[in-house]
């Protein structure tokens, strides 16, 4: 089973939600539909900036955890060094 690590943003550079989930797709989809998280609606959060696989629960979680941790210029680089533009990765985990 693969679990997943994920970033949503807002916008370019905006307010950044990291979350876990072993069901991305249908995961970004509740976020896209306001019923994610509340952090996340509050915040217009829901465009896929970055995904993460990970084997088991626990070290994604461990991994969640550790990025949460992260100085934002971490996060920021992180983003920008698989995804410079920004973009909505929602369409590549859902085909």
């Amino acid at each position: 089973m693969h679990c997943y690590v994920y970033i949503l943003a807002s916008r370019r550079r905006g307010t950044l939600y990291i979350g876990v989930t072993s069901d991305i797709a249908r995961r970004v989809w509740e976020h896209k539909q306001g019923t994610g998280s509340r952090f996340a609606t509050r915040y217009g959060a829901t465009r896929l900036v970055h995904v993460e696989s990970h084997g088991t629960i626990d070290r994604a979680i461990q991994r969640e955890k550790t990025m949460k941790g992260w100085p934002r210029a971490w996060k920021i680089r992180l983003i920008e060094s698989g995804n410079p533009e920004w973009d909505d990765l929602y369409d590549r985990v859902n085909g």
